[in-house]
């Protein structure tokens, strides 16, 4: 699709364009929001099973040192034994605190942007490797906005940190008579509080900056008229051949239409404006059927056709509106419009000496 530079991307982005652009991995993001919930879910972690956490790791590693007299590694089974068994340790007490971090920034990605496996934005690309087109998107507007964002963030949470550690500083003195436990437990306090201030404030700056990305996302998807037009031509066909082809329909139907008209029993008109033409087999219908109907020239066209086969014309304003509008050609007539339609039937049977045949 060729660009068109010279016009203004004004149009919204179709659900095709959206489309495609999902399959190139663009989608809006923000990364702010997967930060966000791995921060309240490490804090979380560490104000309830943080104590749990900290004295097995104690216990670990109190347990190396002073068994570490003891450690003989004698060959490669020794060494190899120690650090499964290390590894299983470390794993008992990490695992539950990595696995819910995993699980938060997963979730807070399908929650943005749903599941998908985009298999083009994972493909490799040399182009990206490119030092010029490195430095053109380090020096973008793009880049420079989220220097700016960057900057805000670091501002405004370092301002919560400040003042949340200046109101602790009093007790800082004091912590020098107290015993290692104490000050442990001070510094864990003041940290979970820090955290969950800190995971306020991002929270803010996520929804304002999903919000961005939001706006960001679909103004660059944005196209020009141009664009939508020949989108709508590739996905449903050239406006101009479509028309041709419905023209074409039209007439080959109009066509039959006329051709089956002589068969018809009577025609009601409008008188002048509408005309439809009904045919009744008692012995093959369960009620008589519209063969032909049209307004403005195919109106005069079917009166035409009705005087050269000799075919009775009746006026009647109201049924033949009623009947243009309620029944497509070919369909028989609803059982609302029975008794008017009987009524012109017997009137025209009447006329060819034929009053009383069913």
């Amino acid at each position: 699709m060729p660009e068109n530079t010279g016009q203004e991307r004004t149009e919204q982005a179709t659900p095709k364009r959206k489309q495609e652009a999902r399959k190139k991995g663009q989608v809006a993001q923000s990364k702010e929001i997967s930060s966000v919930m791995i921060l309240m879910v490490s804090t979380a972690f560490f104000y309830f099973a943080g104590s749990w956490m900290f004295w097995n790791l104690s216990e670990f590693i109190s347990g190396v040192y002073l068994n570490i007299d003891a450690l003989r590694f004698n060959d490669v089974a020794d060494a190899t034994a120690f650090s499964v068994e290390t590894l299983y340790k470390l794993l008992t007490v990490l695992l539950p605190f990595l696995i819910p971090i995993a699980i938060a920034g997963f979730v807070s990605n399908i929650f943005q942007v749903g599941f998908q496996i985009n298999t083009e934005a994972m493909t490799p690309k040399f182009s990206k490797l490119n030092p010029i087109s490195g430095m053109k998107r380090f020096v973008s507007i793009k880049s420079l906005v989220e220097l700016g964002k960057s900057i805000i963030k670091i501002l405004f949470i370092g301002s919560i940190v400040y003042l949340l550690v200046k109101n602790d500083l009093m007790a800082f003195p004091a912590l020098i008579h107290q015993d290692v436990g104490q000050i442990l437990v001070f510094i864990a306090r003041a940290s979970l509080k820090i955290c969950f201030f800190v995971c306020l404030a991002m929270l803010v700056l996520a929804v304002l900056d999903y919000l961005y990305q939001r706006w960001q996302y679909e103004k660059d998807l944005k196209m020009t008229k141009q664009e939508v037009k020949d989108e709508q031509r590739q996905t449903y066909g050239d406006p101009k051949v479509k028309a041709r082809i419905r023209g074409v329909q039209m007439e080959l139907a109009r066509r039959r239409m006329m051709e089956a008209l002589p068969e018809a029993d009577v025609v009601i008109t409008n008188p002048t404006h509408l005309a439809i033409a009904l045919k009744f087999d008692a012995q093959e219908m369960i009620a008589p059927r519209v063969l032909a109907k049209g307004a403005g020239y195919i109106a005069q066209r079917i009166r035409e056709i009705a005087e050269e086969n000799q075919i009775p014309i009746v006026e009647d304003k109201s049924l033949a509106r009623g009947l243009f509008k309620m029944v497509e050609i070919g369909d028989y007539i609803p059982a609302e419009l029975y008794r008017a339609v009987a009524e012109v039937l017997a009137y025209v049977y009447r006329l060819k000496g034929m009053y009383g045949k069913t």
